[in-house]
């Protein structure tokens, strides 16, 4: 079985290995990856991989060097469950490998990987949910764009829960990635919007996110003075700390949210910097979908993100091109475009084990 490691420490560094697939144990089944796809969100994975915990979902067995989780597709090829039956497809979490042995347990939708390394682990992320075989296009869109859409409707979700802080202003740092441009695309659908919202991206990705029709301004990093100082909220995908710093400095006491989501520039990231204006505070998508779970029912929050990412996802074509790679040794070169930041935003990675 082949699989993609990552060193923890300097998560630029990758290899390629192969290893001995373990014989299953009772109430186990193997799964095949079939597709998964290679995003900025998973350079935030492996950047927060202590912090948030990633590195625990698929252990490697090997000090130093851990397993990036990627969303995807996989087929049960081998079965010790009366669960689930060889052929049953699944979309969920998966490693970055050809295979992956599971507990499987029946949850609502679908089922959940009841193994005990998983158990404290975020629900969100141990969910598995059946789908049918058929066309490849519907699974390379979904493990693309549905996990990062489902985060920038729930950023969306919350920053109405919140009233938007009072805010004139939504301010989006690195609107070129996909999380970035599914929250300018959810922030610009409300025909009575009380706020402006401004993107910022680097020079090189500028004409692609004005050519996306969702933001009122774009402006670059270097141009971040040029911000107008009304009350705003700033939605951090990047984890750049200048361009945090600088931000806060400008906005001063007119910045009433400061939000951190992704840390697609982890290499610019740097920790417990004193900042001008309100402390930023981390976003975790599970919490918000707990917290309508818990107000609004089981399954209305999940409903709705379906819902959302699909209605953005319906005109992905006009913004997005689909490039497939074959084979995990693959996924190296787009992994190292995506960690070095050298990664075109209109084209959208798919790896085929």
């Amino acid at each position: 079985m082949q699989r993609i490691l990552v060193n923890q420490t300097s998560i630029a560094q990758t290899r390629t290995e192969n290893v001995e697939s373990a014989p299953l144990e009772a109430g186990q089944v193997r799964l095949g990856v079939e597709s998964y796809a290679l995003t900025s969100n998973n350079i935030t994975y492996a950047a927060a991989g202590f912090d948030i915990g990633y590195w625990h979902f698929f252990p490697s067995g090997t000090e130093g060097w851990g397993i990036v989780p990627v969303w995807g597709t996989a087929k049960v090829i081998e079965s010790r469950s009366d669960q689930l039956e060889v052929g049953t497809r699944l979309y969920g979490f998966y490693p970055m490998a050809e295979e992956l042995v599971i507990t499987p347990a029946f949850a609502p939708g679908g089922f959940i990987d009841a193994a005990e390394h998983r158990a404290k682990l975020p629900l969100i992320y141990n969910q598995y949910t059946p789908t049918r075989s058929g066309n490849d296009d519907d699974d390379h869109l979904r493990a693309i764009l549905q996990p990062l859409l489902a985060t920038s409707f729930l950023i969306f979700d919350w920053l109405q829960d919140n009233a938007f802080f009072g805010a004139d202003q939504i301010v989006i740092g690195s609107a070129s990635s996909k999380t970035g441009l599914g929250l300018c695309k959810y922030l610009a659908e409300p025909a009575d919007r009380a706020y402006q919202i401004v993107g910022l991206t680097s020079e090189k990705n500028r004409t692609f996110v004005e050519g996306l029709g969702a933001c009122d301004s774009v402006l670059t990093y270097d141009q971040i003075d040029d911000i107008a100082q009304i009350p705003s909220v700033y939605v951090d995908m990047s984890g750049n700390t200048e361009v945090k710093m600088a931000l806060h400095d400008h906005l001063g006491d007119q910045l009433k949210h400061s939000s951190a989501v992704g840390l697609s520039h982890w290499d610019h990231f740097a920790p417990a910097q004193k900042l001008s204006g309100p402390k930023p505070e981390f976003f975790f998508a599970p919490s918000q979908v707990a917290k309508r779970r818990a107000e609004w029912g089981p399954g209305e929050i999940e409903k709705q993100i379906t819902a959302a990412w699909k209605r953005i996802a319906a005109d992905a074509s006009n913004w997005m091109d689909v490039k497939v790679y074959n084979g995990v040794a693959a996924s190296e070169g787009p992994y190292h475009a995506l960690v070095t930041g050298q990664a075109d935003p209109k084209v959208s990675v798919v790896i085929r084990p």
